[in-house]
């Protein structure tokens, strides 16, 4: 069943289909996508834009009200998508923005539930990020230059004789595509990312990781460029009052959170929590690349 009306028949045959790898595999992250505003916090259905501007940079993301605005949840996909093509290129095969693979393997991954609702819950993100479309300057040539696109070019079900779907096929566009197998644009992150309930937490998690990683002397953030790069939509006020109950919570794996007042200004500071041996050389071996070629 063809859930996008207007399929780019051309592109799809210019393209080789890139099987999904099954196993364990590592999940990886675009360093753009952890870094800036292109995505929605908000459980509840947005509409109105992101218009993100700062220094040079510039981000412009708007929805349909039919679907809404694609969210961070939504972003679990790319994520997926991102991890399999890195594997798949650590193992010398060869990659595509024409993917095929089957709703249990990204709900597994992504460890979500694998029943009816679960399935719908993704057919929803994936037509959200079919719908959301983005203009950006970041990684253009030139900064007047605008690129854009939407999450997904495009996306279908297979199904058999009997109308019962098997699979689901999905074309990346360029922009991401290509940081991805760019390897310096591409982070490896915790699986516990998964398990975190709240957008705006999600978004603090990639945004620590990619800005301090593992320094041993943290990091910090003014809570007034945080609001702002958030692209939320709430005022600062109830910003900083949401942060303070993350704080309190400390959820974030391998961090550690903490607000501190400078000049009169709220500063949201965090440390990387000491790395158990055992415990990366048990990830090292649950992650290990597998090597399906004949």
């Amino acid at each position: 069943m063809v859930r996008n009306a207007s399929l780019r028949v051309g592109e799809r045959a210019q393209l080789d289909l890139f099987r999904s790898i099954p196993g364990d595999v590592a999940a990886r992250d675009a360093q753009d996508l952890m870094t800036w505003p292109f995505f929605s916090l908000a459980k509840s259905r947005r509409v109105a834009p992101i218009d993100f501007r700062m220094g040079q940079t510039w981000i412009s993301v708007e929805a349909v009200p039919e679907h809404g605005m694609a969210t961070i949840w939504d972003a679990d996909v790319l994520i997926w998508a991102a991890s399999q093509l890195v594997q798949a290129h650590d193992a010398g095969r060869p990659t595509s923005r024409l993917m095929a693979t089957t709703p249990h393997e990204i709900l597994t991954f992504t460890r979500r539930g694998t029943g009816k609702a679960s399935y719908d819950r993704l057919k929803a993100a994936l037509d959200r990020l079919q719908s959301t479309t983005v203009a950006t300057s970041i990684r253009q040539q030139h900064q007047r230059r605008r690129h854009r696109f939407s999450w997904i070019n495009e996306w279908r079900e297979l199904a058999d004789e009997r109308g019962r779907a098997f699979g689901i096929e999905l074309i990346l566009p360029d922009w991401f595509y290509a940081g991805v197998l760019d390897r310096a644009l591409v982070l490896t992150i915790d699986r516990s990312y998964f398990a975190l309930t709240g957008g705006l937490e999600r978004w603090l998690y990639r945004l620590v990781r990619k800005h301090g990683g593992r320094q041993a002397g943290g990091w910090s953030f003014d809570v007034e460029h945080l609001h702002l790069k958030s692209g939320v939509l709430s005022p600062r006020r109830r910003f900083a009052f949401e942060l303070r109950a993350i704080v309190q919570r400390q959820p974030l794996p391998g961090y550690t959170l903490k607000l501190d007042h400078e000049l009169g200004r709220e500063r949201l500071a965090f440390v990387p929590l000491p790395v158990d041996p055992l415990d990366a050389a048990m990830r090292r071996v649950r992650l290990r690349p597998v090597d399906n070629r004949p």
